[in-house]
């Protein structure tokens, strides 16, 4: 059976600072191989590799020039890291000081993983630079503003693929934040454009149009995602599910998960174990610190 490591975010010695950083290096003395589950945003920049992640079953290839962003709650993996060299910075929910830096941190559609155009490499790696420079300042000249103001500098050049054009949506900002917020409670698209005040065919256009997605597929995804955590990680039975997703039984619920992902509960659940002497979960085939 699977164990998930709940890592909680605690800077080292007595700082109280809401922005850390640390290289692989580090990360690779810290890494014990298994699943993660954080209650911050960790940022990875990557200057070589070969090396993987795996965030919320989808495994990423860590290579030179390659960004990844893991939000808070995501469950991860960090494995083969031993060549990999770059920085990390870790970071809670409220730390960027921008009004939009915030609002990407926010989104929970931010990439997982994408790679960092040459242009833009001189401006993060300068940023990067900065930012680790004052992270790592004497006690007596730390000023716990700083990382914050030079991490939303980081974040505004690295620009994560989608995140500027999302950004000109305000109807689906509005979606994406109620359903991250009500998606256990509520699985009818109709709910949160009565919500809103958003007739659903201004609010399905607006998510289309940011997304690639019906409204209604957007929701079923984001609880399709829950549910897989809960089955894989979690290992919780399709009723608990059920209950914890807002489900009006375990049968309702084995429906809808096969509907959306064509395996049963179980059978997803089953595929999803680790084998033997591999404490790792495994999705099913196509068909910094803790406690």
């Amino acid at each position: 059976m699977s164990v998930i490591r709940q890592l909680t975010y605690r800077p080292a010695g007595c700082r109280a600072a809401a922005v850390e950083t640390m290289t692989f290096e580090r990360l690779g003395e810290l890494n014990d191989g298994g699943t993660q589950r954080a209650d911050f945003h960790v940022l990875a920049l990557v200057d070589a590799g070969p090396g993987s992640v795996t965030v919320d079953f989808l495994r990423h290839p860590l290579e030179d020039g390659f960004a990844v962003w893991i939000p808070p709650g995501a469950v991860h993996r960090w494995d083969d890291i031993a060549g990999v060299t770059g920085h990390l910075v870790l970071f809670v929910p409220g730390a960027p000081v921008t009004r939009a830096t915030r609002e990407l941190a926010a989104s929970p559609d931010l990439a997982a993983h994408w790679p960092i155009p040459e242009a833009d490499r001189p401006f993060v790696d300068a940023a990067r630079d900065h930012l680790f420079l004052e992270t790592g300042a004497p006690p007596g000249d730390f000023d716990p503003e700083l990382p914050q103001v030079l991490l939303s500098a980081l974040v505004a050049r690295l620009r994560p693929p989608y995140a500027a054009v999302r950004s000109t949506h305000p109807v689906f900002q509005l979606f994406r934040t109620s359903v991250e917020a009500h998606f256990r409670d509520h699985h009818d698209a109709g709910y949160y454009a009565r919500a809103l005040g958003y007739s659903p065919r201004t609010l399905s256009r607006a998510v289309q149009r940011a997304t690639g997605r019906t409204a209604k597929a957007y929701v079923v995804d984001r609880i399709v995602l829950e549910a897989k955590r809960l089955l894989a990680h979690d290992r919780l039975t399709a009723a608990r599910c059920a209950d914890f997703l807002g489900f009006p039984d375990a049968s309702n619920f084995s429906v809808f998960f096969r509907n959306a992902t064509g395996m049963r509960p179980g059978a997803w659940q089953a595929a999803a174990s680790p084998s033997p002497g591999d404490d790792s979960p495994r999705a099913p085939a196509p068909g910094a610190r803790g406690e």
